[in-house]
């Protein structure tokens, strides 16, 4: 008989929130929260204790708000370094217990224990718990374990109860814990996803087992499928190694300006700024960009609009990738109208060892690009704000965009 296998998902409870008051003992036992700059127009919250969360604090609502709900709230601000400090701690002794550990963001990760079980002697529910008590022991933070034979149902379980607990959803048991529950509990299943299945008249995990697969497929298309497994308990994908050197899809970096942007040189300014960041960490991870992605916000309206394009050639050069971008904006704004937010994104990501020849370009792209390396040396040495562009001086719309915009602390 087919063994099934036996997967952990282990969720840091409160992550962001938890090391803060680790390193902040003074706040013991008050309701506490992680917010970006208000100053910066990011008054938002980032993350939330269980107090905090008790009082009704919700991630990503404004500080007023979270202030009014929850008087006694002390705010701090993130602290990206330590989280991935304690993040990479808390990895390394996941390791400990197997080599299949595969990273979702800085504070849940799926674990592959079937090969484990008989070499500590144990059963998956005994090992989430010698885990659970590990990293309490060592770093003096707290998880919450998902045991299960998908990755699916073991993200699922972890959810179920916070914090520091283990929740076992065995294949014989797990229906009768989670068959009643929305279809947006599972984590590939989004609130407009879970809307359309409403109007199908498929309300909870259970209906969208038992639903008809072709039906599925005439309404979702692909994804049908692994909606469907997803709910039976079906899935043949593996936990990742965590050894594995894993290359991204694309990079990004996107901001909210202190000011609203009105005008395109506004624009400009930022999308170089944030080009800078993207191509700084292309040649770090050793990539190239085949493609451009803009996402702007407007002001108005607060909607969000994206569009893409294609390079003429492979590039980690800052000038390209803004260029590129700055090109897609008469697809998605005209200014007057203010912008309040942007985001640039490389795209098709290769070798950067991959170079398409330019009969005319060659000379004029090894020199920026033997540039731009020198300036990466300088601000590796002396930070960020040791060299600035020409356009950037004097502008006060790019100024910190390096300081808390690679903190990503939103639930996926």
């Amino acid at each position: 008989m087919h063994m099934d296998r036996v997967i952990l998902h282990c969720d840091l409870n409160n992550f962001y929130a938890s090391v803060e008051q680790k390193s902040h003992p003074e706040y013991d036992g008050m309701p506490l929260a992680v917010c970006g700059n208000p100053e910066a127009r990011h008054g938002i919250v980032l993350a939330k204790n269980m107090l905090a969360k008790a009082a009704g604090v919700q991630t990503g609502e404004a500080i007023w708000m979270s202030r009014k709900k929850c008087p006694g709230i002390v705010f701090v601000p993130p602290h990206y370094d330590e989280y991935v400090r304690y993040s990479k701690e808390v990895f390394s002794i996941y390791t400990e217990f197997t080599d299949r550990v595969e990273s979702f963001g800085l504070d849940e990760c799926w674990l592959d224990v079937t090969g484990s079980l008989r070499l500590f002697g144990c059963d998956g529910k005994t090992l989430a718990d010698r885990i659970r008590e590990t990293v309490k022991e060592r770093t003096g933070l707290t998880i919450s374990v998902g045991v299960s034979f998908t990755k699916v149902l073991a993200k699922l379980g972890s959810d179920l109860k916070k914090p520091d607990a283990t929740v076992v959803l065995d294949r014989e048991h797990y229906m009768g814990i989670i068959g009643d529950m929305s279809p947006s509990e599972l984590i590939m299943i989004g609130k407009s996803t879970s809307r359309r299945l409403e109007n199908l008249g498929i309300r909870t995990i259970r209906a969208l087992a038992a639903a008809d697969r072709s039906m599925l497929r005439d309404h979702f298309g692909i994804v049908a499928d692994k909606m469907s497994d997803a709910a039976r308990g079906v899935e043949t994908e593996e936990v990742r190694l965590y050894y594995d050197k894993r290359t991204p899809k694309s990079v990004s970096h996107g901001t909210t300006t202190p000011r609203d942007m009105t005008t395109e040189e506004d624009f400009r300014i930022v999308v170089y700024a944030l080009a800078e960041l993207v191509a700084m960490r292309l040649r770090r991870y050793g990539l190239s960009a085949e493609g451009v992605g803009l996402t702007v916000r407007e002001a108005a309206t607060l909607h969000h609009k994206s569009a893409q394009c294609t390079l003429p050639s492979p590039t980690s050069n800052a000038s390209d990738i803004a260029e590129g971008a700055i090109a897609l904006l008469p697809k998605l704004h005209a200014f007057p109208q203010p912008l309040r937010a942007v985001s640039v994104a490389a795209t098709r990501l290769t070798d950067g060892s991959v170079t398409q020849l330019s009969l005319f370009d060659d000379e004029k792209d090894e020199r920026e690009d033997k540039l731009e390396k020198s300036i990466d040396d300088i601000r590796d040495k002396y930070g960020y704000k040791a060299v600035k562009r020409g356009l950037m001086l004097g502008n006060d719309l790019a100024n910190n965009l390096h300081e808390d915009d690679d903190f990503l602390p939103f639930k996926r």
